[in-house]
C-alpha cells in the first residue's frame, strides 16, 4: 500500500516537536524567513532538533535568503532538506549540495511544466496556494485539479489543509505527501496535537481507500 507522507510544518515548540511525532508525522518543517509568524531561531531551531529520534526529516524553509544565511543555519542545525519559497533559481538551490524541495506557487499564469524542467533536479516539488505578497501559508487551498497526473518528481501538496480535505486532497491528485500548517493550530505557530492526531488518520484512512 502507498503512504502519503506527511510534513507538519511551522514548528517552533519541543512539545509540538513531538506530538507531530507521535501522531506519525514523517517531517517537520522549521521556519527561517523572518517576516513568516512561524520564524524561529537558529538556537530555538537547534535545541528542538536534538530532541528528536531518528528517522524524522528535519526541513529548513527559506525565502530568498542568501547562501550565508542558509550556511549559518547549517552549520548549527542538522537539517536533512532545504525547502525554498522565494524566487531562488535552480543553480542556487541545488548549490548547497543538500536534497532540496522547491516551492511553486499555482498563479494562474504558471507554466507549470516548464518550472518542473527547469527544477528537474530537486528532490520534490511544493505545489502551495498562490496569495499575493504571501510567500506561503496562506491558509487556502488552490484548484488540485490543475496538477498532472504525470509529473516524474514528488509532489507535495499544500495550501489550506485541514484534517477535514486530507482524504479529499488525496483521492484529487495523489501527491506523494501533504504539508500542513495553520490547519493544525491553535495559533500561528502553536500546533494542536488533537488536530495533528486527526490529520495523520484521515490520511491513513485515505491511503487505505486508495489502496
Amino acid at each position: 500500500m502507498f503512504r502519503t507522507r506527511v510534513k507538519i510544518c511551522g514548528i517552533t515548540r519541543a512539545e509540538d516537536a513531538l506530538a507531530a511525532i507521535d501522531a506519525g508525522a514523517d517531517a517537520l518543517g522549521f521556519v527561517f524567513y523572518p517576516k513568516s509568524p512561524r520564524v524561529i531561531s537558529i538556537e530555538q531551531a537547534a535545541n528542538i532538533m536534538s530532541m528528536l529520534p531518528p528517522f524524522v526529516s528535519k526541513v529548513g524553509l527559506f525565502v530568498n535568503a542568501d547562501a550565508a544565511e542558509i550556511r549559518e543555519v547549517l552549520a548549527c542545525c542538522p537539517l536533512d532538506v532545504l525547502q525554498f519559497h522565494g524566487d531562488e533559481s535552480a543553480e542556487f538551490c541545488a548549490s548547497f549540495a543538500m536534497p532540496y524541495m522547491k516551492a511553486l506557487r499555482m498563479r494562474d499564469d504558471l507554466d507549470l511544466s516548464a518550472a518542473i524542467r527547469s527544477y528537474s533536479a530537486a528532490s520534490a516539488l511544493l505545489l502551495d496556494s498562490y496569495k499575493p505578497g504571501v510567500p506561503g501559508g496562506t491558509g487556502e487551498s488552490f484548484d488540485w485539479q490543475r496538477i498532472p497526473s504525470n509529473i516524474d518528481i514528488p509532489v507535495v501538496l499544500a495550501g489550506g489543509l485541514k484534517p477535514s480535505n486530507a482524504s479529499a486532497a488525496i483521492a484529487a491528485c495523489h501527491p506523494y505527501a501533504l504539508d500542513v500548517s495553520g490547519g493544525v493550530e491553535l495559533a500561528p505557530g502553536i500546533k494542536c496535537a488533537q488536530k495533528m492526531t486527526e490529520f495523520i488518520t484521515a490520511i491513513r484512512c485515505a491511503d487505505r481507500r486508495e489502496d
